[in-house]
Formats: C-alpha cells, sequence, structure tokens
C-alpha cells in the first residue's frame, strides 16, 4: 500500500425533506449572497428550485440565478457565471441539479478570484488556490462530485473535454434527499449507476499491492450498486434502494476508494472523447468503453480480473484464469445491457468511421499516453475504440 493522505471535509446531510435546512447550512458557512445555479426545466417544474429559493428568502438570503447548465458542461456557462459573480458580489455558489451543475459550479467558484482565464486550470498551467465555497442539492446520484474534488468541463469551440482537481473544490456540504430521485427517468438512473461504478473500478484496477481494504471497499460499493439497481429500475419509488445507489455515488468518488493506490483513469479519458464529440450522456459512453478497454488490458494484471470476477459477480474459479477473468468482464457488459445501456458504438450513436477524430483529440488532451493499470499509447486507443465498436 502507497503512503496517502486523505481529507473528505463534506458535510452530507441525507434524508427526506433535507432542503428545508439550506438556508441556515448557507448561512452556518458564511454565505450572504448566493449564486443559484442550476440546469434545465426539471427543478423549476419540480418546484425544488421554488421550495429552495423561498427557504432563502425566508432566511433573508440575498441571490441571483443562471440556469441552463447542460449536461456535459461547457467554458462559454462558465465565463457567465463568473461574470455574473463578481458583478453581483457573490460570496457562495449553491448548484441544484447533478454532476454537470455541480462541476460548472466548481469552474465558476474557482474562477472568480482569479484574474486570468479559468480554463488555464484545465490546462494545467495554473494551480487552484482559491475558491468561492460550494454547496448543493443533489438531484441525480451519479458523477460524485457533491462529495469529491473534481471537476469536468468541456471547451465548447474546440470540442476538449477535460477534468481538473483541488481540495479547493470539495463541497462545504451536500443536501441528498432520495426521493428527490424518483422522478428520474430509467436511462438516467441506468446512465448513474454505470458512471458511479466506472468511479470505483478506475481505483480498483491497479498494479499497486496490499490494499486489501480499500478493495474490500470498492467491492462492497459495487454490490450494493449490483444489488439495488434492478430494483430502483423496477421499483422507481423504493426509498432505500434509492438511498443506497445515491450514497453509492458518493462513497465511489469521494476518493476512499482510491487511497493507498496508483488509480487509472484510461477509460474515463477514452469516453470524454465520445461525449465531447457527441454529447452522449457520460454514464451511457462509459458502458461501452469500460468492457472494450478490460477487454483489452485484462492479461496485464489477470489476477486482478479473476477476483473482480470472483469477488464482485460470484463466478467460481476453476483454476484457468483467463476463462474466469473473461467472465467477470461479460458479467459486467451483461449487468450494463441488462439496465438498458450501451454495449456498442452503434447503440451508443457513435461511428467507428470517426475513430481518427477521436484519437487526434485524446492525443491533444492526454499528451499521448494515459492509464496506469496499463500505460496506453494512441495505438492502444484506437485498439480500444475499435473493440467498443464491435462490442
Amino acid at each position: 500500500m502507497n503512503n496517502f493522505r486523505f481529507y473528505s471535509p463534506t458535510e452530507f446531510v441525507f434524508g427526506r425533506n433535507t432542503v428545508g435546512n439550506v438556508g441556515q447550512l448557507i448561512k452556518n458557512y458564511g454565505g450572504t449572497k448566493v449564486l443559484l445555479h442550476f440546469g434545465g426545466q426539471s427543478a423549476i417544474k419540480s418546484g425544488l428550485l421554488a421550495d429552495v429559493e423561498n427557504n432563502l428568502k425566508n432566511r433573508f438570503i440575498e441571490y441571483v440565478k443562471l440556469g441552463g447548465v447542460q449536461p456535459n458542461p461547457v467554458d462559454t456557462m462558465v465565463y457567465q457565471g463568473i461574470d455574473l459573480c463578481r458583478k453581483e458580489q457573490v460570496n457562495f455558489i449553491l448548484a441544484v441539479g447533478g454532476g454537470s451543475v455541480i462541476d460548472s459550479a466548481k469552474a465558476i467558484a474557482a474562477g472568480v478570484p482569479y484574474t486570468g482565464d479559468f480554463w488555464n486550470f484545465f490546462n494545467r498551467t495554473v494551480t487552484i488556490n482559491k475558491a468561492l465555497p460550494v454547496a448543493t442539492v443533489l438531484t441525480i446520484p451519479a458523477a460524485g462530485s457533491e462529495g469529491s474534488e473534481s471537476m469536468v468541463i468541456t471547451k465548447e469551440k474546440e470540442g476538449l473535454k477535460r477534468g481538473v482537481g483541488s481540495p479547493h473544490l470539495r463541497p462545504v456540504f451536500s443536501i441528498m434527499d432520495p426521493t428527490l430521485t424518483f422522478t428520474l427517468p430509467a436511462n438516467q438512473t441506468a446512465y448513474g449507476i454505470a458512471d458511479m461504478m466506472a468511479h470505483v473500478m478506475e481505483r480498483y484496477f491497479t498494479q499497486t499491492p496490499g490494499g486489501d481494504l480499500t478493495d474490500r471497499l470498492c467491492e462492497a460499493i459495487l454490490l450494493s450498486i449490483i444489488k439495488e439497481a434492478p430494483v430502483v429500475m423496477r421499483e422507481p419509488n423504493n426509498y432505500d434502494a434509492r438511498a443506497n445507489i445515491m450514497w453509492s455515488g458518493t462513497m465511489a468518488h469521494n476518493g476512499v476508494c482510491g487511497v493507498g493506490r496508483e488509480e487509472d483513469w484510461a477509460t474515463h479519458g477514452l469516453e470524454h472523447e465520445l461525449s465531447a464529440l457527441y454529447g452522449v450522456a457520460h454514464g451511457a459512453g462509459l458502458a461501452v468503453m469500460f468492457p472494450a478497454w478490460m477487454q483489452y488490458v485484462y492479461t496485464s494484471g489477470i489476477d486482478r480480473f479473476v477476483q473482480f470476477a470472483v469477488r464482485v459477480w460470484g463466478i467460481e474459479f476453476t483454476g484457468d484464469k483467463k476463462e474466469t477473468a473473461t467472465k467477470g468482464i461479460s458479467a459486467l457488459k451483461d449487468f450494463f445491457s441488462s439496465l438498458g445501456l450501451p454495449v456498442n458504438f452503434n447503440q451508443l450513436g457513435a461511428k467507428a468511421s470517426d475513430i481518427d477524430r477521436l484519437i487526434d483529440t485524446l492525443k491533444i488532451n492526454t499528451g499521448g499516453q494515459l492509464g496506469a493499470f496499463r500505460v496506453l499509447d494512441m495505438t492502444d486507443a484506437r485498439s480500444i475504440y475499435e473493440i467498443a465498436a464491435k462490442g
């Protein structure tokens, strides 16, 4: 096990009717004028946004609103938010929505006190040393951004999708009411499940030895998701199933699954090019790319894949490592398919003829190399895209 530092200061306020705490929590963390950041019409139609606004008014907290965040959030919205916060002298940002809204809020929060172009953070020429405090009211369990230090933004004009992290970006509090997820469409629920499983697997597939406790934490989260996923798809109003899925999404990406080990993140890098080019849901792209990545790299650490098959999927090890490992990969793919998720380019709406374009932007974003479980170059990446295209 490697040395590590783990710092997760977010206050999680979990359960029914917890949105009623939002105003007091903002006051507790020093917020006096708030940017209320949200996505499309769902927060408005559901009445959630009105509930939040009324709570802020009752606590005499000033606020300004900025809606319209799209899936795979873009830099143009971030620039707009930075300008608005500076103009209105906002000192706190509240994100009401899922990972895209929260990531956009984080980028705005980092950009407000910085005098240069916030995209410098994503070019990695500047480190984030300061940010406005961010809090969240989570409506879509998926990205785990409500408890993480990371964010992903797309530079719209160039089609570059990049991520960056900083301890300054961890939300100061996150309100998590599973009942807010009851009305999620089935496909959104499934995308979120794939996303949170991918966050665990990016950390689980490591070459770092000696981290059995972290392995078991990863496996417990995956097993909980596998158990509850069919339930929430079948019974969308099942509170306990929704609650376990929601908390799994947070635990998958708050960092605890990666302590003491080198993480991979190649699959996320490969998928980012798909969602940047086609605008597909991140979770849908991950459902296509993760089995393809596994199929390509599993022989580089076959014991880890055997462990995954046996411990996570309950596959009996008969002595043939290759057979057991490939059965585990097939089990994951079948599970994704059972949730209605795509498992190849055609189902995703991607084209094999665009692989050259995917490689071109991937090379720009990664410098031509990605991953850690097996370090991949662009030839490897092409092969993985070709596997994904075929399914």
